[in-house]
């Protein structure tokens, strides 16, 4: 991938459409139907991964699988690894309509498979081709984006990502409980694919003649060659953050060992797949990058830990301790609706750095319930806190990497910032589990199988991993500053 670094000029303006004057909205005429089908893959998505967290525990022990229970989340998270990458060249060379719909068909392929498994093994395979699916699809989204709408409408449009979320956090675990409940849990994954249907009918049609229209102008489409290199370093990069999850598991010495070829693994591809200079933060595009994974990192390896701190520490069931991140969903579409109204575009570095301190003083905030007299509500207040704050840095740091980006490489860098968000949680989740574990928290198996909604873990063990990441977030604070490009003299 060319780094854009030091491109200091946006993206060509976008030619109107008929119908368009240049100052209606995503749900104007001419981009109605486009958002409403691009939103709904979108709410279809957030849907099955709210939901299968829920039924996952269910369909582990009916297939007597519980020694499989973390590869089916692994397996899922592997593949996008290298899907994305995949993905990002496809896009730049052919737009974004086939990756996007093949996308999607083997994700509804992963789904069929996993909800008709009879063993665990099959089911881990299905979740695997979900992610293959999954991470075809998010950067082709992204591509849309950009591809699709002007310069002007894409804050808008990433807030109705956002906004896309909010029903299924709400919702998502309470209508797979019922399903699985009263259903099985095989419908969860069976019912996705019929409905994905209707937003393929809606958005098809527009995203063709977006496509064509793209293909009449004064920009054609990249035709060089594909770049088997970077799939090859795309699956090494797959294949060591797999090796560091394992190693991530184990409490001995023999961990040292697969934890070592993962970094082998993943250190080179890395710094061959992300723009030249994301590791050492240089300003504009590789500080873009570089951001996200350590935004993402820090919040989504903090939430992981809440529910079971909820339920050990406080004794809350399993569904309300599931609803205790629920307001930091709706806030988290505040936040990332605010970032769009007009004038932001202006601040687009403030706007991130305070998205990264309010992520900090929500995460350290979280954890003010290891004291006995404080309430657990103060731990939704807090987490709707985080999620305004993640509103407002992720969709700002979508909207500078499209910024920054040459029309031609708009799909290798939606492809990079999707790896860096991949490999912060990887990375920094697993930082966290192995603070979790070497003060104590290692017996997370036998409190959370425990009659009575779990034995209280060490509060020692929750209180590294909530002190930690919001140093996390301060230093993606504290390198804000440097994600827009360099003025001109």
């Amino acid at each position: 991938m060319t780094s854009t670094s030091q491109a200091e000029t946006a993206a060509p303006p976008h030619p109107l459409l008929p119908g368009d004057d240049g100052t209606g909205g995503v749900l104007s005429g001419p981009w109605r139907a486009l958002t409403l089908g691009i939103v709904s893959v979108v709410l279809l998505l957030a849907f099955e991964a709210t939901a299968v967290n829920t039924a996952m525990p269910t369909a582990a022990q009916q297939l007597d699988g519980i020694g499989l229970y973390a590869f089916a989340f692994s397996g899922y998270f592997t593949t996008t690894l290298l899907a994305m990458v995949v993905s990002g060249q496809w896009c730049d060379r052919r737009g974004p309509l086939a990756p996007l719909f093949s996308g999607i068909a083997v994700f509804a392929a992963g789904l069929v498979t996993a909800g008709t498994a009879v063993n665990m093994w099959m089911f881990v395979a299905g979740r695997a081709v979900q992610g293959l699916g999954g991470g075809l699809v998010i950067v082709a989204l992204y591509v849309v984006v950009g591809r699709a709408f002007p310069e002007r409408l894409r804050p808008s449009v990433f807030a109705a990502f956002s906004a896309a979320w909010v029903l299924p956090s709400i919702l998502g675990p309470v209508i797979s409980g019922a399903v699985t409940q009263h259903l099985g849990w095989r419908w969860v994954f069976l019912a996705v694919p019929v409905l994905v249907l209707l937003p393929l009918a809606v958005m098809g049609p527009a995203l063709r003649r977006s496509e064509l229209r793209r293909s009449e102008g004064p920009e054609p489409l990249r035709a060089d060659r594909y770049d088997w290199r970077r799939t090859r370093d795309a699956a090494m990069v797959a294949l060591g953050a797999a090796l560091l999850q394992y190693a991530g598991q184990r409490f001995d010495g023999w961990a040292l060992l697969p934890a070592a070829a993962g970094l082998a693994l993943l250190g080179p591809a890395v710094l061959r797949l992300l723009p030249h200079g994301t590791l050492r933060a240089v300003r504009g595009l590789p500080t873009v990058i570089l951001l996200r994974g350590i935004a993402a990192g820090a919040f989504f390896a903090s939430e992981l830990f809440i529910p079971l701190m909820m339920q050990t520490q406080r004794g809350l069931s399993v569904t309300m301790a599931g609803l205790t991140l629920a307001p930091g969903g709706l806030s988290w579409a505040f936040g990332s609706w605010l970032q769009g109204r007009p004038g932001a575009e202006r601040h687009r570095a403030a706007l991130i750095r305070v998205g990264f301190v309010a992520t900090a003083v929500a995460v350290g905030g979280a954890a003010l319930v290891l004291f006995p007299a404080v309430p657990v509500w103060v731990t939704a207040v807090f987490w709707a806190v985080g999620g305004a704050g993640m509103g407002l840095a992720i969709a700002s740091i979508s909207v500078l990497m499209m910024k920054l980006s040459k029309p031609e490489e708009t799909g290798g860098n939606s492809a990079a910032l999707q790896l860096s968000d991949a490999l912060g949680n990887v990375l920094l989740t697993g930082l966290a589990g192995v603070l979790f574990a070497a003060l104590g928290g290692g017996a997370v198996g036998a409190a959370a199988h425990g009659a009575d909604g779990g034995s209280a873990l060490p509060a020692g063990a929750f209180a590294a991993v909530f002190l930690t990441m919001p140093v996390v977030a301060l230093v993606g604070a504290a390198l804000s500053g440097r994600a827009t490009a360099k003025a001109a003299a």
